[in-house]
């Protein structure tokens, strides 16, 4: 079969990599795809957003089924698009995308059918919000209602920084008509964790639940991020944890979404926080998180393209993972979220043993010899190991890193630090 994924990013590579593995899969495209991708794919310079051309390729190339990487495009009505037209297409439809797309969206259906999440307001004025927020105080959330390229929260821990972030979203326009309208929630305490699942038709296929790390620095601190990295299983999470959260909150969601008249197909992901009440929803995205995918996706053991195959006909596999442990660091430029410089040469990436290297923000260097990369955008790569436990991992992914120079580069020296403590 021939499938064709769209998008660009490290999560579509290793997408792009995981279907290159598979048996049943005969050629893999990506729209638009990076340099990164070109020895596992065929790179195909269209946007992600013209569904028209990509209906053609798909059509002229006899591609078997698309996967889409990206929430844009589904929140735009890509899977309503390609049905239309009679063709197959892993993901949510525009109405069951919102659940990403819009979080008051989300917030509204999980008080409806009773799914735990922090108690929030929705706002459109500055003052009204203001007042919400001198009446319960700091530490609260803020975030943009629409899509903000995961950068739209703002955990305030001052009344002072919530007031700047609602003025600056509301006011300002922070982050575009994502912010012309807010949710402001309770602060949750606890760990986070990220459980994403195969859904369709009903049914829920768990992945193992990751961690990642959203903020710039080591130690946690510094502005939120995409995330700067990501591991997998999650050890020190207490037994039991992924399944009361299956119970309590994925299977309702997908069963919530059918009784709103949106059926979902597709990733969803559910990013939680294990609280003293017991697990409860931060967000939900519907798609493959960024970087948790290139450590979860890479434990599949099952051919990638019969599974997506199989679950879009209405067949309900046994899906099998491995046993090790995953950890991924992402490497950014100088100056990332806010302005990462670009253009650096990378050090030779062929260097780097016993990882696996998920490209993102890299462009070929313009040497027609050459196999080095430049940085291109914020986050350039995801470098990963596997081994049988997660400190072992972790010094491979480490190891390997420390072998190169990173010019202009950064990246977190404690990715997974609470798996060691």
């Amino acid at each position: 079969m021939k499938v064709l994924v769209i998008g660009s990013g490290g999560r579509e590579h290793a997408i792009v990599r995981q279907f290159h593995q598979s048996p049943s899969v005969t050629e893999v495209f990506a729209v638009p795809g990076n340099d990164g991708m070109n020895e596992e794919a065929t790179c195909v310079a269209l946007s992600p957003l013209d569904f028209s051309a990509l209906v053609q390729l798909v059509k002229r190339e006899k591609i078997t089924f698309t996967f889409v990487g990206p929430e844009q495009p589904l929140s735009e009505g890509i899977v309503d698009y390609f049905e239309a037209e009679g063709l197959s297409i892993f993901g949510p439809t525009q109405a069951a995308a919102e659940l990403e797309g819009s979080k008051a969206y989300a917030k509204d259906v999980m008080q409806r059918y009773g799914i735990p999440t922090a108690f929030y307001e929705v706002f459109d004025e500055v003052e009204p919000a203001l007042v919400y927020i001198k009446k319960h105080g700091a530490p609260i959330v803020i975030k943009a209602d629409g899509l903000a390229a995961g950068k739209g929260v703002v955990v305030a821990m001052t009344e002072a920084e919530a007031e700047e972030a609602v003025r600056s979203m509301l006011d300002g326009q922070r982050f575009g008509d994502a912010s012309a309208r807010i949710v402001i929630e309770e602060f949750l305490e606890g760990e986070e964790f990220s459980l994403l699942a195969f859904v369709h038709d009903g049914h829920i296929i768990p992945m193992p639940i990751a961690q990642d790390h959203k903020r710039a620095y080591d130690g946690d601190l510094g502005p939120n991020t995409g995330g700067m990295g990501a591991y997998c299983p999650v050890p020190h999470l207490p037994d039991g944890l992924a399944e009361t959260a299956l119970e309590s909150i994925v299977s309702k969601t997908v069963q919530a979404m059918t009784e709103e008249g949106r059926p979902f197909t597709g990733i969803l992901y559910a990013g939680l926080i294990a609280t003293n009440e017991g697990p409860k929803v931060i967000e939900f995205n519907t798609r493959f998180g960024d970087p948790e995918t290139q450590v979860v996706l890479p434990k599949l053991q099952n051919d990638f393209g019969r599974l997506i195959v199989d679950l879009l006909e209405g067949e309900r596999p046994e899906v099998k993972w491995d046993n090790l442990s995953h950890v991924g660091v992402v490497v950014a430029a100088e100056g990332y979220p806010d302005e990462p410089v670009k253009g650096q040469l990378l050090p030779d990436l062929h260097k780097l043993s016993g990882v696996s290297v998920f490209h993102a923000g890299t462009v070929r260097d313009g040497d027609a010899e050459s196999d080095r990369y430049r940085g291109s955008g914020g986050r350039l790569l995801v470098v990963s190991a596997a081994a049988e436990s997660h400190e072992a991992a972790s010094d491979l992914a480490y190891a390997a890193l420390s072998s190169v120079d990173w010019p202009s580069c950064f990246y977190r020296k404690d990715i997974g630090w609470r798996a060691r403590k």
